[in-house]
């Protein structure tokens, strides 16, 4: 296995970063957007209630596979052409982004409401409330959801093959299929991909414990 590592390498040096940049990418722009729908879906207009709402059962509700094909192949029907990484990077935004975005308003919600009423009473303005009294509390509570949810993204991006990207499954896919040798392939992109999640974990444990001791 080491022959055939040492082979392929050249080209798994760059998958990997690929399915980094691509899983580290859609959770930062998943973060934001979740974000935003999670104040939505807490907002007391029922309109964006509503379109928050749809939001999340349509992307939560199809797989993203699904998704992927459609913004690849099927944008370009409407005169929209994107290339294959831009195309899984939107995919991969707006599926994460819709399970963010219920990490988030789980977080916002677990948060006494008695300290929305005091910080409003003290004179604060929602956004300043929202900014230094109750985020920083929610963001504590719902990091390991998200952390889980940022793990789940970096797999996620094998999906990314489907439509041509080059990032580690595919990379697994062209070496086994020149060499025959697809057990092993695919056996060393699992264990690429278990160290990578090792590592986020460990950054996760690191993060979860150094706020919970600020908050203690």
């Amino acid at each position: 296995m080491l022959e055939l590592f040492l082979r392929s390498w050249p080209l798994l040096k760059t998958a990997v970063l690929v399915t980094l940049g691509l899983g580290l990418g859609a959770f930062v722009l998943g973060s934001a957007l979740g974000m935003g729908v999670a104040l939505l879906r807490n907002s007391s207009l029922r309109a964006l209630r509503v379109i928050a709402f749809m939001y999340v059962s349509v992307f939560r509700g199809t797989p993203l596979l699904v998704q992927i094909l459609l913004i690849y192949f099927g944008l370009p029907h409407y005169g929209i052409v994107l290339s294959p990484i831009p195309s899984a990077l939107l995919a991969l935004t707006l599926f994460s982004a819709a399970y963010l975005s219920e990490n988030f308003r789980s977080g916002i919600n677990a948060v006494d409401p008695g300290q929305w009423e005091a910080s409003l009473a003290m004179g604060m303005g929602y956004w300043t409330c929202l900014k230094r009294i109750i985020l920083p509390q929610a963001i504590r509570i719902s990091l390991p959801p998200v952390g889980s949810r940022l793990i789940a993204l970096i797999k996620d991006t094998s999906l990314a093959s489907t439509i041509t990207v080059v990032e580690m499954t595919r990379v697994a896919e062209q070496v086994g299929a020149a060499t025959f040798r697809y057990m092993e392939m695919f056996l060393m992109i699992g264990m690429i991909y278990w160290l990578i999640n090792q590592v986020l974990t460990l950054i996760q444990t690191y993060f979860e414990g150094r706020i919970t001791r600020r908050y203690r």
